[in-house]
């Protein structure tokens, strides 16, 4: 038959890698309910099911993916510290490891803030000053967030640590629209565009967690703890809802 003699003539002329490569695709896209035979369940609504991120059912998606990103650094944060926003994850993470934490916000008034400054405006902050940079879902919110960048990597002491996270696949954040402003959404590769321009390119490590489950999820505002710990670490590249970049800024050389 025809169809017997293509399938013959493709195995004699397909690479097995690229044949192998197909049979993957073929079943990943076929392995999926029949037209119409979706069961939406509780996720067929026009409303999310919590419009805080899940704040109010447990810990958020994406803060679990941000602490799991500082665990895997928990050494870099050390020293003099600055934190933008809060103190949260020094405190939590840092220890004994801290000699001394300053906390950065751009409104006066803030509790914890030692630092009130604009990080794509700031002349406040002194250069070569902090040995780490915690800043987590930070720059989604400034407009000129290269200048941020700068400003990040400017503060840092030669052989100082940049830790921070931005949103990928994420709901706006009203919190944030109606006070400064949520701007932007990020991928690894802009996200790696962007360091690499202040940066070396070999002290920026760029990476993003996520994955289709977890990202519906988190639009809806379901907590993490309502996941498996299998369903939340498993990674699809296709689903980035958290870049996390650490980045170095070269020692001082003699």
């Amino acid at each position: 038959m025809p169809r017997d003699w293509l399938k013959a003539a493709a195995r004699l002329i397909v690479p097995v890698s690229t044949r192998r490569w197909v049979e993957v695709q073929t079943q990943r896209f076929t392995r999926c309910s029949p037209l119409g035979k979706v069961d939406f369940g509780d996720l067929r609504r026009l409303s999310p099911i919590s419009k805080i991120f899940g704040l109010d059912r447990g810990l958020c998606i994406d803060r679990y993916y941000i602490e799991k990103f500082l665990i895997e650094f928990l050494a870099d944060i050390k020293g003099e510290v600055l934190e933008v926003g809060d103190d949260r994850y020094t405190k939590k993470f840092g220890g004994a490891r801290v000699a001394r934490c300053e906390v950065l916000h751009v409104q006066e008034g803030q509790p914890t803030a030692t630092v009130v400054t604009d990080l794509s405006r700031d002349h406040v902050l002194g250069s070569d000053r902090f040995d780490c940079v915690l800043c987590t879902q930070v720059l989604p919110f400034i407009y000129d967030f290269p200048a941020a960048i700068q400003c990040l990597y400017r503060i840092l002491k030669p052989g100082g640590v940049l830790l921070a996270t931005l949103a990928g696949i994420s709901q706006v954040s009203r919190f944030d629209m109606e006070r400064w402003g949520d701007y932007w959404r990020f991928t690894t590769l802009s996200t790696r565009r962007l360091f690499d321009e202040v940066f070396p390119p070999e002290n920026v490590h760029v990476k993003a967690y996520g994955n289709v489950l977890s990202s519906v999820a988190f639009l809806h505002g379901i907590a993490a703890d309502e996941l498996t710990e299998n369903e939340m670490n498993y990674h699809d590249p296709d689903y980035q809802l958290l870049i996390a970049v650490r980045g170095i800024k070269p020692a001082a050389t003699l």
